[in-house]
């Protein structure tokens, strides 16, 4: 072996993330002690599927078999119709779930020495499936790959802290934190709040630095005990895996405390909601230059189409970026949430941002997804609206100079109604894949099913003894 090769082997064996083939992989498990492995995939839900095995086995056969109807499957474990969609006979078939190996990092919570790598799904003869929300995603790069273009993003998520609530009856409540009171008011900013749960965030650090997950910043936002990380820009891909991990990260470190962290776009009455924005730009894949921006620094046509894109389109992909019935509890007036389509400089009370930055940083700021959402599918949908709008050479309004939160409405108000608009745009429909729309659409349909089965507290409070 040669020096060279000597050299890179042992960076991939010490790296904490990341290898390029299984011999490698082989090595690095090795060097860790590493006696399992969790082979996972994201479903619809950005829920992580899979088997646990040893790492003999994977070695010795490292494609994992799973039923298509893993994509299938709701939030709360059941299956929408199959009619019009899929065969059952086919529906319970196995697909082939291929290891990314460059996703292989360590389960640091595991009481014993854990790897974890995410698939990749295909149908046995070797065709994508299209319903799987990595492959939804990867599909919608490769547009931006044949335009010669790179997609970058950096995504922000906001979550809430609250008391482990066993009893779903009962309303969440804000942790006891290290003074042994829980948090009351709003703490936004505040150094010392976020201090109030420093062992924790301890843990999220060195849990996210063993997995070579990279926090940008940490910060305490409006609600009590509501808490945002921002991820550093990159590629499309890498940064929804990292969130997918990032998620399951902070709640087992959360966990680990007898706490609870939760992603639920609307947690707690009366506090604000939890988003998940995206950052987005696009750069020359040959130059490695913003096309937003033109060779005098200025905003290019290109950059107005791609907001104008999100402007026409992102009321379609709505029942991606608020995926449940509680989600659009977070989209109210007077909220710093976003209620419409409006565009403006550094203007968080609207739904899409340009923030204050150089012309090489130029990007838009789609600050309407949830934090519930399906990191894969929230990506590649704003990637899909800013994409047609080039495409069709969209323009953009006038950028709003005033507050957005008192205007009229421009998003759908409720599931069903963003499921409709969702099913109806022909456009998204070629972008996302026919297939991966109508299936997307059946579940968050039943979904609404199952939600319309519960008697909720409001009813009981102001319709048992009044009507």
């Amino acid at each position: 072996m040669s020096k060279r090769s000597k050299g890179a082997q042992k960076k991939e064996i010490t790296a904490p993330r990341g290898v390029a083939s299984l011999t490698e992989a082989k090595a690095w498990m090795a060097s860790r002690g590493i006696t399992e492995i969790e082979c996972t995939v994201p479903d619809l839900a950005g829920v992580a599927r899979g088997k646990i095995m040893p790492a003999s086995k994977f070695f010795s056969s490292p494609v994992m078999n799973l039923p298509l109807s893993v994509f299938f499957q709701t939030i709360s474990g059941e299956y929408p119709d199959y009619e019009g969609l899929v065969d059952s006979v086919v529906a319970d078939s196995d697909l082939v779930l291929e290891p990314d190996l460059s996703t292989l990092c360590s389960v640091p919570w595991a009481q014993d020495p854990t790897a974890q790598v995410i698939h990749d799904a295909f149908h046995r003869d070797g065709r994508p499936v299209e319903v799987s929300p990595r492959q939804v995603l990867k599909h919608v790069i490769s547009l931006y790959e044949k335009k010669g273009w790179k997609a970058v993003v950096a995504p922000e998520i906001e979550f809430y802290l609250v008391e482990t609530n066993t009893d779903p009856d009962y309303p969440l409540k804000p942790p006891v934190g290290r003074s042994g009171r829980p948090e009351i008011g709003r703490q936004s900013y505040s150094i010392q709040a976020v201090n109030e749960f420093d062992a924790l965030f301890e843990d999220i650090y060195d849990y996210s630095e063993a997995q070579g997950l990279e926090i940008d910043t940490l910060i305490h936002e409006d609600g009590a005990a509501q808490m945002e990380i921002n991820l550093r820009h990159g590629d499309p891909l890498t940064l929804a895996d990292q969130v997918f991990l990032f998620k399951r990260t902070i709640r087992e470190a959360a966990l680990g405390h007898k706490i609870y962290a939760t992603f639920m776009a609307k947690p707690i009455a009366n506090e604000p909601g939890s988003a998940m924005h995206i950052h987005q730009s696009v750069i020359s894949a040959e130059t490695g230059r913003n096309i937003f921006s033109d060779d005098d620094g200025d905003p290019t046509p290109e950059f107005f189409s791609f907001i104008a894109g999100h402007q026409k389109y992102m009321p379609a992909v709505m029942c991606i970026m608020a995926p449940y019935v509680n989600s659009y509890r977070r989209l109210t007036r007077d909220s710093m949430a976003p209620i419409n389509l409006q565009w403006g400089y550094d203007n968080r009370t609207a739904g899409l941002r340009v923030p204050p930055s150089t012309p090489e940083a130029r990007r838009l700021e789609n600050r309407v997804p949830s934090s519930d959402a399906n990191p894969y599918l929230v990506i590649a949908a704003s990637l899909a609206c800013g994409y047609l709008g080039i495409m069709e050479n969209l323009r953009a309004t006038d950028p709003l100079e005033g507050d957005a939160k008192n205007l009229d409405f421009d998003l759908p108000r409720g599931l069903l109604e963003a499921v409709a608009a969702f099913e109806e745009s022909e456009a998204l429909s070629e972008v996302l894949g026919r297939r991966f729309v109508a299936t997307y659409a059946a579940v968050k349909q039943a979904e609404f099913e199952t939600f319309m089965r519960v008697i909720s507290p409001w009813e009981r409070e102001y319709l048992l003894l009044n009507v």
